[in-house]
């Protein structure tokens, strides 16, 4: 597994939809579908990659009231439009890592970042963020999932 690293990040504009319920019954087909059309019908350059912002931890929030926004980047200025929201991530430095392999690993590639915060000296400065590089792929039965696992940080 790759070792976590520091990174400065570009503030950037997402189109998004909100999500309430599991983290993994989130419907990516079809939110992705629906930003990828939002951007084609307002005439704006999408990123290439998807993103999902993570408001709650889901060991201390019931399952039904985790909140997410799944997003993808975009290059112009649309409205927003029914269900999908425009919003603005701000140039940040970030705690970053790889993660390769199925879902139920998540946790650990995050205890890995949380423990490089705390050896680093510093803190939490946001809700984590998981870019996804790469289509997920069907290995042996399981759903491998690739993406950039971020927290925002501040100096301790």
């Amino acid at each position: 597994m790759a070792k976590p690293k520091l990174e400065k990040r570009k503030a950037q504009t997402i189109a998004y939809i909100e999500h309430s319920g599991p983290y993994n019954k989130v419907p990516w087909d079809k939110y992705i579908e629906s930003l990828y059309g939002f951007a084609k019908a307002k005439k704006v350059m999408p990123g290439f990659y998807p993103l999902a912002i993570y408001f709650d931890n889901p060991q201390e929030t019931p399952e039904n009231k985790l909140r997410s926004h799944i997003a993808i980047p975009i290059h112009g200025n649309p409205k927003p439009d029914k269900d999908i929201k425009i919003g603005k991530l701000p140039a940040m430095t970030v705690a970053s890592v790889s993660h390769k392999g199925p879902g139920e690993e998540f946790k650990n590639t995050y205890q890995q970042l949380n423990d490089f915060i705390k050896e680093k000296n510093l803190k939490c400065a946001g809700p984590p963020m998981e870019i996804y590089t790469k289509k997920p792929e069907v290995v042996g039965g399981k759903t491998i999932l690739f993406a950039k696992v971020m927290i925002p940080t501040k100096k301790g």
